[in-house]
């Protein structure tokens, strides 16, 4: 079976007024998509990437589009604590609080266990995992001594739950996101806070496309129910979703963005 995505839909205001922060937001994937998402939402967002480039060329673009008082931007390297606090500093300057905090920020890579490097292994943890794990310490630390409430949305992986060759260490590291998640949700709860995550398979965008052979993205493809990829809009809505008042029951919790559920 095969499909074509569905019509881009349109945003329905339900982040008006919110300050929300997205990690690895300046590429073509799911964190580009949130951002713009967020903004059709009506939300004021905080881009930040390790590309400064790409970062200050994303800031611009919609800034034009959704207006600069809606857009900034900061680099942000997730493995540096000292760089998360500043980002975090930066959304209460400009908005005076902190109400969305997106974890996109991952890194992967290809390699058989028996030929992986203890290089390798820690790099895909520092800053999959424990990228995720600092940021959203961060976030709960201030979301908690504000009193408002707030939402964490981290983005992990199928592959967190099923085998795939040459992916032990961002197996590893997306199945800790999600045990992280289940965690912080049950301990965020009593100040009123809600952390849950997405769970995509294969949203694909042009760096993916650069990174991957065309025999590994055709056999994931054939996995997949719809018989295509997703989009990256289509997990940015569902990010959107949890960002939201929707799902305002649910913490702790990881939805997958594919039919790859076990």
């Amino acid at each position: 079976m095969t499909s074509t995505p569905p019509p881009y839909p349109p945003g329905h205001g339900l982040l008006t007024g919110r300050t929300a922060v997205v990690t690895a937001a300046a590429g073509a994937g799911i964190g580009g998509a949130t951002a713009r998402r967020l903004l059709e939402e009506g939300a004021r967002v905080l881009l930040s990437d390790t590309h400064t480039r790409r970062l200050t060329e994303s800031e611009a673009r919609l800034a034009e589009e959704f207006g600069a008082d809606r857009v900034a931007a900061r680099p942000c390297d997730v493995t540096d604590e000292a760089q998360l606090t500043a980002l975090f500093d930066r959304a209460e300057e400009l908005h005076g609080g902190l109400d969305v905090v997106v974890n996109n920020a991952g890194l992967g890579g290809t390699a058989d266990l028996v030929d992986m490097t203890d290089a390798q292994w820690d790099r895909v943890l520092d800053v999959t995992l424990g990228g995720t794990f600092r940021s959203t310490r961060a976030a709960l630390r201030r979301m908690k001594a504000a009193g408002r409430g707030g939402v964490v949305v981290n983005n992990a992986s199928v592959v967190g739950w099923r085998a795939q060759r040459g992916q032990a260490h961002y197996a590893a590291a997306k199945a800790g996101v999600m045990a992280l998640t289940r965690c912080a949700g049950v301990e965020a709860a009593e100040y009123g806070v809600r952390v849950n995550a997405v769970a995509p398979s294969l949203a694909m965008h042009p760096h993916l496309a650069k990174v991957t052979t065309p025999e590994l993205l055709a056999e994931l493809t054939e996995r997949e129910a719809f018989g295509r990829y997703a989009e990256p809009w289509e997990v940015a809505n569902v990010i959107v979703f949890l960002a939201s008042g929707y799902s305002s029951y649910m913490t702790g919790e990881v939805v997958s963005v594919s039919s790859q559920h076990p």
